[in-house]
């Protein structure tokens, strides 16, 4: 697991030697494994899971909640997408949208992007005062920590990809039949501040690890990036030793 470490420092490939179809083959078994490992936790009841995904655009958010998350059951798990602020919420904290999609024991709640999301854009768009952002490194840390010490398993994962392989994404967005409905202007302009968008995650992942550590996902590969994610996931609903309830 790739947890707390720079970015530049981290591939964003997989392993040499690990194939394509060895981790399609192993899949199939995580996915038999997740689906009985929801199961378990959704009978039971005592356990809160919470995972968060954030990537540059085209990182593969999206792609990564379909592949790994295919095998669950939908009673048990419940997926929100956090976009710009409405203006109803543009009114509050800026946390106010986050505690309504908190997950409550027994569930998988899964953010497609975050509360993160309020650090990252203020902070490229210039639109925040540094010191506002500042504290607002600390409002989640304390945040985070107080999920955690109430028992919610909290999961964050940054999907790794290089700025070519965006590009790449970006141009297969403008050309492909099937995927050019997900192309927006705004991904462009991302891309061409790809830069002050990667030094603000390597602030976040450094900033933001010491009570849930950021999981660097290398996903130039995506194949191997849900493999990474599922994987991971099972390992961590494993750990909690979980029983079904006995009448």
């Amino acid at each position: 697991m790739n947890e707390v470490k720079s970015l530049k420092k981290t591939s964003t490939l997989p392993p040499k030697g690990v194939t394509k179809r060895a981790l399609n083959a192993k899949m199939f078994g995580l996915h038999k494994k997740l689906f009985g490992l929801q199961n378990v936790l959704y009978a039971e009841g005592k356990h809160p899971i919470l995972i968060l995904l954030q990537g540059m655009d085209t990182s593969g958010k999206d792609g990564t909640i379909r592949h790994v998350f295919s095998c669950v059951n939908p009673m048990g798990c419940n997926v929100k997408s956090f976009k710009t602020p409405t203006e109803e919420e543009k009114k509050h904290d800026f946390m106010w949208r986050i505690y309504p999609n908190l997950p409550e024991r027994g569930m998988i709640q899964i953010f497609n992007r975050s509360h993160y999301e309020d650090i990252l854009v203020p902070t490229v768009q210039k639109i925040l005062p540094k010191e506002v952002i500042e504290e607002r490194y600390d409002f989640i840390n304390c945040f985070e920590k107080q999920l955690k010490t109430s028992g919610t398993i909290i999961l964050k994962f940054y999907l790794h990809i290089t700025k070519g392989e965006q590009a790449k994404r970006i141009e297969a967005r403008k050309k492909g039949p099937h995927k050019k409905w997900k192309y927006d202007i705004s991904d462009d302009i991302a891309a061409n501040n790809w830069d002050t968008y990667d030094s603000v995650y390597e602030k976040i992942i450094e900033k933001c690890s010491a009570d849930i550590p950021w999981v660097i996902v290398p996903s130039d590969r995506k194949w191997y990036r849900n493999y990474f994610v599922a994987d991971t996931i099972v390992k961590q609903l494993q750990n909690l030793k979980m029983k079904f309830p006995q009448k």
